[in-house]
């Protein structure tokens, strides 16, 4: 896999394709700030400071299986985490959404709906095992009534409270719309196996 290594890997000064008098000849206004006099991150863009590095570029981590990243980008950065690899309808998501550009909202949003198909999926893998999850105890809903949790939104100022509403239908909707579609599917099956 030979690749051109991108600037921000490579030691020494950015190889430029134009010169000062080209660019300021075309972009009005370029090189204002050329002077050093009127650039305060002077200091940490010295070339010629001993990093103590070995390499001019890393040597890259190996991809065990290609991996997803930004289209912006030429390519995975020298190392890269492998914490989640990608699996299943969220790996398919997550990989689709790296079609898209990091400033287009669709990437983010896929990525988000990734998160929560992933989430929704490990639920539903809880329930094959002996100590499936327990929305009541994991999500803190006892903690409001056994550690002054109404008590303490009233006369308090708290900026939290106009969301309050909002908290049980994102906690509990989902189990219940989960709840409604299971019970509606035992009926249909009911029914089939009736006739």
């Amino acid at each position: 896999m030979a690749e051109t290594p991108s600037t921000p890997y490579v030691a020494g000064a950015p190889k430029r394709r134009f010169t000062n008098e080209e660019l300021r000849a075309r972009i009005p206004g370029w090189g204002a700030d050329l002077d050093p006099a009127n650039r305060p991150s002077v200091p940490k863009m010295q070339t010629d400071v001993n990093t103590g590095a070995h390499w001019d570029f890393p040597e890259r981590q190996q991809e065990r299986q290609p991996r997803e990243h930004s289209i912006e980008h030429q390519f995975v950065t020298p190392v890269f985490g492998t914490s989640v690899p990608l699996k299943g309808v969220s790996g398919a998501m997550r990989r689709y959404a790296y079609r898209y550009g990091e400033a287009r909202a669709a990437h983010w949003l896929i990525l988000i709906a990734a998160d929560r198909v992933d989430a929704g999926g490990s639920h539903l893998r809880s329930f094959l095992t002996l100590q499936p999850d327990n929305p009541v105890t994991e999500t803190g809903a006892m903690s409001e009534f056994t550690r002054h949790g109404i008590s303490s939104r009233f006369g308090k100022k708290r900026a939290d409270l106009k969301e309050q509403a909002l908290v049980p239908v994102f906690v509990a909707g989902p189990w219940i719309l989960a709840g409604g579609v299971a019970f509606a599917v035992l009926r249909r099956l009911l029914r089939a196996a009736r006739r």
